[in-house]
């Protein structure tokens, strides 16, 4: 995680380079005035939306809890759309389309979907799995795989339990529970 916020000031700067160029070729094309108008417009929108946006995450929020859902697809949704509102607050037309995508449904539903992919890489399963509920997974029946023989065990203790032979067949849908 360390290592990538060297990029940081760098992306940032690279940013600002790009928002300031696509303002100059936009006040080039329409004009300054309107593209001075689009980048307040913009951001007041955004501002509207930022609570609109923290308002519905907060009552999707409470609405998992009191249901006894896991709240993990309600708070994602919530941190797209926070984030989408927020880059449109910010001046710049760049962001501000960003921010206009990422609170399109599809796109938001997509994004939602990478915050979880990420989430459940960075927490345990156990977290993840009360985050967001059981995970549904495809597993697939295959030739059993040859097991190594393992090293004899220095000291005594259980013996490791055998490799479960599987045999070709169709896919099984299940849930992985961690309890």
């Amino acid at each position: 995680m360390r290592r990538g916020l060297k990029y940081v000031p760098p992306a940032l700067l690279l940013l600002a380079l790009l928002e300031l160029t696509v303002f100059v070729l936009v006040g080039r094309g329409v004009g300054f005035g309107v593209a001075v108008l689009l980048v307040f417009g913009a951001s007041l929108l955004g501002l509207v939306l930022l609570r609109r946006e923290g308002m519905r995450a907060w009552r999707g929020f409470r609405a998992a809890a009191q249901a006894g859902r896991p709240p993990g697809p309600e708070v994602t949704d919530g941190l797209v759309g926070l984030l989408g509102a927020l880059l449109l607050a910010l001046p710049g037309l760049v962001s501000g389309v960003v921010g206009l995508l990422l609170l399109v449904p599809p796109l938001r539903r997509l994004a939602g979907g990478g915050v979880r992919r990420a989430t459940e890489r960075r927490v345990s399963s156990m977290v993840a799995g009360d985050l967001f509920g059981p995970r549904r997974v495809r597993v697939y029946r295959g030739a059993p795989q040859p097991t190594p023989e393992p090293a004899p065990a220095p000291s005594p203790g259980p013996a490791p339990s055998p490799q479960p032979v599987t045999d070709p067949g169709k896919a099984i849908e299940g849930e992985i529970v961690d309890r």
